[in-house]
């Protein structure tokens, strides 16, 4: 592995501390996406790739992110005029022009007396923002990748040929892994379970707990498929590391060392499918796999296992090495060349289920590559975090984008105290520094199939939103926390409920 020896030195490098500049050797240097001239890439895609996807998935993403990233500018205007006549008419109708929402009055009809609270102002435009696009995820399905679409069922029907029952995957928390189930694997979002987690390691007990829940939907209703059938449950874990920037941009909860993110994934899926076998002596119902994302070029590499789940960190197949070996042939002769490639990668014979599965992906990824290559020039801009918010609880569904939120999936703060440590710690660097708050979404889903469950998610919103609260006390004082509380029903296709916001009007008390 590159930098081998480098990376195990921890005197040398430490981290993870805010976001810092990366520097870039003068033969990777990423390009402008408005000034750099394209054309060679356009006419010298790879014959894998998908062109309408391609087209279609940055349609999307480009939409979602100028909202985002129109909100400091139009606060600027706002801010200039905060001392005219009929400022609230002005700032009311710049807002409903530009976002299509209105700003809270109660933070707008003072700005006479005293300065505008633009901290608050910028938390609620990132929250309105992200509901605007939240709930045209859940009504429209805008990435097509719903359950019961055309792509799920095909994907789920591919999926139970390969041999597997469940897709399980937990990609690291870090906002630039965001958009690896629609984007970088190309899977749709509703034929997988996505959990992220700081350096991918996921919560053992939890995942126990879900390969049960699994297996007794199996033997009791035939959901996803029966009992008789000689499939699997594949736990996947997705770490990341930097090609630009390794020793700065790779994964934070790891210290930026690509070695420790690998061993430390495989870890901990050794670890689950010894919980299984120690508790259902079935664990050969349980499949393994590692995949690793570089965040700048979106290529990501696989450690192919043999049929016993047995995995090689210092052996791969990457995506990089596939797209240059297979350009020149045709769609047949390259998908059967990245079938070999992928047995060859594995340390002992492989199960070809595995293999047809891991072939897909690798196809799937090319499109990524060139998507990645036509729009930035082949490698991403924004090689460090630059996440729009952070998302707190149990759900996101709705998220699909790189470096749009940071996760960090919890129960209970004193639980995920790790992963959200590290969200503030990289919101510092990203907002604080600029005076400008840490935006955090609050989220329960609950299944309003079971009786006071919604009563249930609101108080576990409001029981995190104390906790948060509590625990970065000073930045909450000083307005550079704001948080949004949000609940959903998973049983219905229906978008978010708001339950609460840090920025809901104080309430004069009666006397």
């Amino acid at each position: 592995m590159a930098y081998r020896s480098v990376a195990k030195n921890k005197t040398l490098f430490q981290g993870p501390t805010a976001p810092r500049k990366s520097y870039m050797d003068s033969q990777v240097k990423p390009h402008n996406s408005d000034s750099y001239n394209r054309g060679k890439f356009y006419a010298n895609r790879h014959p894998l790739t998908d062109v309408t996807s391609n087209n279609f998935l940055k349609e999307y993403e480009l939409e979602v992110k100028r909202k985002f990233d129109q909100i400091v500018p139009i606060l600027i205007k706002i801010s200039s005029l905060q001392h005219d006549q009929d400022f609230v008419l002005k700032a009311q109708q710049l807002t409903i022009s530009e976002f299509g929402f209105e700003l809270p009055e109660h933070l707008l009809k003072n700005a006479w007396v005293r300065p505008l609270d633009m901290r608050a102002l910028y938390a609620w435009c990132v929250f309105q923002v992200h509901q605007a696009f939240s709930n045209e995820f859940f009504n429209s399905d805008p990435l097509n990748g719903g359950e019961g679409s055309l792509e799920a069922r095909n994907f789920d029907s591919f999926l139970a040929d390969c041999g597997f029952h469940l897709l399980d995957i937990t990609p690291c928390a870090d906002g630039r892994l965001a958009h690896s189930i629609t984007y970088a694997l190309r899977i749709p979002y509703s034929s997988v379970r996505r959990r992220s987690h700081a350096g991918a390691l996921f919560d053992i007990e939890n995942t126990v707990n879900r390969w049960i829940k699994i297996e007794h939907k199996r033997y009791r209703e035939g959901i996803p498929n029966g009992p008789e059938q000689p499939t699997r449950y594949l736990k996947v874990v997705t770490y990341h590391f930097s090609s630009v920037d390794p020793f700065h941009q790779g994964c934070a909860a790891h210290g930026s060392d690509d070695e420790v993110a690998a061993a430390s994934g495989l870890q901990r899926l050794l670890d689950f499918r010894e919980a299984i076998e120690n508790s259902f002596c079935c664990g050969a119902s349980v499949d393994l796999l590692l995949i690793g994302l570089d965040t700048d070029t979106d290529q990501i590499r696989i450690h192919t296992p043999s049929a016993e789940s047995k995995m090689d960190l210092n052996k791969w197949i990457s995506a990089g090495d596939v797209y240059k070996e297979t350009k020149s042939l045709s769609v047949e002769n390259a998908m059967k060349r990245i079938t070999e490639l992928v047995e060859q990668s594995a340390p002992d014979q492989p199960d070809q289920g595995m293999v047809a599965f891991i072939t897909r992906i690798i196809a799937n990824n090319i499109s990524q590559i060139d998507y990645v290559r036509e729009l930035h020039g082949g490698i991403y801009p924004d090689a460090g975090h630059a996440e729009r918010f952070i998302g707190v609880g149990l759900g996101f569904k709705e998220v699909h984008l790189r470096n749009l939120t940071y996760f960090s999936h919890l129960d209970t703060v004193e639980q995920g105290a790790p992963d959200l440590d590290v969200g503030v710690k990289i919101f510092k660097g990203l907002n604080v520094s600029r005076e400008l708050p840490i935006p955090v979404v609050i989220r329960f889903d609950y299944s309003g199939r079971v009786p006071g469950a919604r009563d249930r998610a609101k108080s576990d919103c409001l029981r995190v939103d104390s906790a948060i609260t509590s625990r970065y006390r000073e930045l909450v004082d000083d307005g550079l926390i704001h948080t949004l509380l949000t609940i959903r029903d998973r049983d219905q296709k229906t978008p978010t409920e708001v339950v609460g916001s840090s920025l809901d009007p104080v309430a004069q008390e009666e006397h």
